[in-house]
């Protein structure tokens, strides 16, 4: 489960995201208290603040990716971290001071969320750098174990210390942890990273690498599936504290532990995930995001805080093995050359489609309620998988079968492939060399296979 903790350059990255992570989700948990607070319980506030985070993703993320194609990944981290672990700095003096006003909230919302615009890709990308290619699925997957450890010890932490310390000692304390991965980065040894010789040509355009995805319906379905899902359906920081303040009033010492419970969840699909060694099928995919979509129209009915709590530990841990499968089918479906830009896209769609479901989530719990916006965020992430199933079925040639009796069963045919018909040479002429297959493409068909379920 651990192995690649093994390799120091990892071990380094690994810890330092640990680090800022849990004062980053400390940092945002004060900050979602400290938006009700000035806002009146606004859950409109909440959702310009998210989608003030994210807007820089949206518009920034193509770029970054191009960036990390050209230019050395582990130097831009560097930069990315100490212009975030700056911007933080500031604000918390803000706070500190106690002038802080909620338009600051806003700005000081925007610069942070341009240095993570820069950071998000490049630190997708850079993974495959710190390990061979046989660890890179137990790497991924420690990645997001890392951060959902994170995210569980940093709001409840966040949660004891409002009540403890008040807001500004939350932002003190979150700010001094946001600078560790600057530090990690530097001791890095660059010579023990798994670099590739860069062949991108014209610059590493970012075109090429839209062009790049569409041609690959492997790695389409997931990115035009995951824009749905994270658009709508992953705007938690919005919807869960809302519904805690507002409609289970909530206290600060307790704010934490929705988000808690999510994450836990969360973690137990990271981890789910450490022990594999092969890239994910579209079916495991498109199942985690069904399964998703149900229990998070759940939690929207929850009657009470401790219904909603337990609810939320399953759509936790569906919602990361969802994430996790599709990062990846995608990363690990790639050409090295096309890495950065590729991951580029998959953060724009996965976090760069916030602004537009977090303003939109804030709106419809503003008129119709909190519970709404998560049972409707709910079936429209079904909705989406539904799509994305009956999509893969029919590129695929694949068939459910289904087989009545005294033991009823589902079947899934896998379709054998169609060899393309060889084109005629013409006379006088020989014929081509057969190309052989890229190493990371994937069988279409297996035998006369089934899966029962």
């Amino acid at each position: 489960m651990f192995r690649s903790l093994q390799v120091k350059n990892y071990r380094l990255f690994t810890a330092g995201q640990m680090v800022k992570l849990i004062g980053v989700w400390m940092m945002f948990t004060a900050q979602d208290w400290l938006v009700l607070e000035l806002s009146g319980n606004s859950p409109g506030a909440l959702g310009i603040v998210t989608a003030l985070q994210f807007v820089p993703v949206m518009l920034l993320t193509l770029w970054s990716g191009r960036l990390a194609d050209r230019y050395d990944k582990r130097k831009l981290l560097v930069a990315a971290n100490a212009a975030f672990a700056l911007f933080a700095i500031v604000f918390a003096v803000l706070v500190a001071a106690g002038v802080v006003q909620l338009w600051h909230v806003f700005v000081a919302a925007l610069f942070l969320g341009i240095a993570n615009a820069v950071e998000t890709p490049v630190r997708q990308a850079f993974v495959s750098e710190l390990v061979e290619l046989h660890l890179l699925p137990n790497a991924l997957a420690l990645s997001a174990a890392t951060f959902n450890v994170a995210r569980i010890s940093g709001p409840a932490l966040a949660g004891v210390l409002l009540a403890l310390l008040s807001t500004p000692g939350v932002f003190l304390i979150s700010t001094a942890l946001a600078i560790a991965p600057v530090f990690t980065y530097l001791r890095m040894r660059p010579e023990d990273l798994y670099r590739t010789e860069r062949r991108t040509r014209g610059g590493a355009r970012v075109i090429d690498g839209l062009r790049y995805v569409g041609k690959r319906h492997d790695l389409l379905l997931p990115i035009c599936m995951m824009a749905v899902i994270g658009m709508i359906g992953f705007n938690f920081p919005v919807t869960l504290a809302a519904l805690a303040k507002i409609d289970f009033n909530a206290g600060p010492s307790t704010f934490g532990l929705l988000t808690t419970c999510l994450a836990i969840g969360s973690l137990g699909g990271a981890l789910a995930g450490t022990r594999r060694q092969s890239r994910p099928g579209p079916y495991l995919v498109i199942g985690a995001a069904l399964l998703f979509g149900v229990f998070e129209f759940a939690v929207g009915f929850a009657p009470n805080f401790v219904t909603a709590a337990l609810l939320l530990v399953p759509t936790g841990f569906f919602s990361i093995y969802l994430a996790q499968g599709c990062n990846h089918r995608v990363q690990m479906g790639v050409d090295a050359e096309f890495r950065g830009r590729v991951m580029s896209l998959y953060v724009l769609v996965f976090l760069g489609t916030t602004p537009i479901g977090a303003s939109l989530s804030g709106w419809w719990g503003e008129r119709f309620g909190v519970p709404s916006s998560i049972w409707a965020a709910g079936l429209v992430s079904f909705v989406a998988a539904v799509g994305a199933l009956i999509w893969q079925l029919r590129v695929s040639g694949d068939r459910f079968r289904f087989t009545l009796g005294s033991r009823p069963r589902m079947r899934l045919e896998i379709a054998e492939p169609v060899p393309p018909a060889p084109e005629p040479t013409p006379p006088g002429t020989q014929a081509a060399e057969p190309v052989p297959p890229r190493p990371h493409a994937e069988p279409l068909a297996r035998s006369g296979s089934g899966i029962s379920v």
